[in-house]
C-alpha cells in the first residue's frame, strides 16, 4: 500500500543468539512534535511493537532544529537496537544540504530499517485567485511575474521545496514567504495575505471542504486515496512536470552498527504491523499511507531523495544555519 514502492517484504528471519531481544525498554526518538502526522505513525507502530515484544516502547518527541537534534542523539546512541529514530525527509534527506554541520552523517551513522509511511503535499490557493487547476495557475503566474506569493511551513521544509521544484520545472516567478509551522502558514492563505501553499492534505482538506481554500493538485506520482478527486501535478499536461513527485515520507533507522539480526527483526515486525488492514485504516484516516518493505529499499529511497533535493536546495540557496 506504500506510495513509494518499498520492495518485497521479507519473511521473519531466524535470530539465533538474538532470539531473546528485546529484554528491556525500546525508545523511539521522533523528529516531530506530538500530534503531528509523523508522531501518529510512531505511536501506532509503538503500540503494535508493545504487543509483539511484551516490552515497554517509549515515544520520545524531539522536533528541535528540524529533527536534527534527535537524529544526532540517536547517531551517538549504543548500537543495540534499544534506541531508534523515526525521521522524515528533513533530517534524513535534506538536512545535509540545509545545515553545514547537522551533527551526523546519515549514510555513515545510520542503518535504514523500514519506510513507515508517506503522503503527498496538497497545493491550495485562496478562493479569490482566478484559477481552478494547475495549468491555469502556471499561466496566471507567468502573466504576473513576481506578483504572487506562496506560504511555506518553514524554510527548507517539504512545503517550501515542493514549490521551489515546481518553479524550477516551469520557470514561474512566485515569491516565498516562510512561516513557523503549518497553522500560521495556512491561516495566511485563508486570510488572503499570501495566495498559495503546499502542505500535508490532512491539515487542509477541512478548509477546502468549507470553501476557505481551493485545492489545485497533489504532489504524488499517482493520486492519493484520501484526495482521489484531486489531480496530481504530473497530470496537468504541463511540459517539465510529467514526472513531478514531492512526497513527505517517514521511516525508522538505527545506529549504523546495530546487529543485522536485530534490524531484521524490527523490519519484519514493523512490516507485519503495517500490513494489518486495521492499522492501514487508522493511518489512512490520518491522511497517511502505510509504508513497509526492505531495509535496502528504504536505504535506496533516502539516497535518491538526498540527491534530488540537494539539487533543488542549491538553486534556492536555502540554509538553516
Amino acid at each position: 500500500m506504500a506510495m513509494l514502492a518499498a520492495g518485497i517484504v521479507p519473511g521473519r528471519p531466524g535470530f539465533a543468539a538474538d532470539d531473546a531481544w528485546p529484554q528491556k525498554t525500546v525508545r523511539i526518538v521522533v523528529a516531530a512534535p506530538a500530534g503531528s502526522s509523523v508522531d501518529i505513525v510512531a505511536r501506532v507502530i509503538a503500540e503494535g511493537l508493545r504487543a509483539r515484544w511484551k516490552q515497554a516502547i517509549v515515544v520520545d518527541n524531539k522536533p528541535a532544529a528540524g529533527g536534527t537534534t534527535g537524529a544526532a542523539e540517536v547517531a551517538r546512541a549504543a548500537a543495540d537496537g534499544y534506541t531508534l529514530f523515526l525521521g522524515y525527509n528533513g533530517p534524513l534527506a535534506t538536512a545535509s544540504s540545509l545545515y553545514s554541520r547537522p551533527g551526523y552523517d546519515v549514510a555513515a551513522d545510520f542503518a535504514p530499517i523500514v519506510l513507515t509511511g508517506s503522503q503527498p503535499n496538497l497545493l491550495v490557493v485562496h478562493p479569490a485567485l482566478p484559477v481552478n487547476n494547475l495549468k491555469e495557475l502556471i499561466a496566471y503566474a507567468k502573466a504576473h511575474p513576481g506578483k504572487l506569493n506562496y506560504a511555506s511551513v518553514g524554510n527548507g521544509s517539504s512545503s517550501h521545496l515542493s514549490m521551489e521544484l515546481l518553479k524550477q520545472r516551469t520557470g514561474v516567478d512566485i515569491v516565498h514567504v516562510p512561516f513557523n509551522g503549518g497553522p500560521p502558514a495556512t491561516q495566511a492563505v485563508v486570510a488572503g495575505d499570501v495566495q498559495m501553499l503546499f502542505a500535508a492534505p490532512s491539515n487542509l482538506l477541512a478548509l477546502v471542504k468549507a470553501g476557505k481554500l481551493k485545492a489545485i493538485a497533489t504532489t504524488g506520482r499517482k493520486r492519493f486515496a484520501p484526495t482521489a478527486a484531486i489531480s496530481t501535478v504530473a497530470e496537468s499536461a504541463t511540459p517539465g512536470l510529467e514526472w513531478f513527485e514531492a512526497i513527505a515520507w517517514n521511516g525508522l533507522v538505527a545506529p549504523a552498527a546495530t546487529p543485522a539480526a536485530v534490524r531484521q527483526r524490527i523490519n519484519a515486525d514493523v512490516n507485519a504491523i503495517l500490513a494489518d488492514p486495521a492499522i492501514q485504516q487508522k493511518l489512512f484516516d490520518a491522511g497517511i499511507e502505510a509504508g513497509g518493505g526492505t531495509e535496502a529499499a528504504f536505504a535506496a529511497l533516502i539516497k535518491s531523495e538526498t540527491i534530488k533535493w540537494r539539487d533543488v536546495i542549491r538553486v534556492t540557496g536555502a540554509t538553516l544555519d
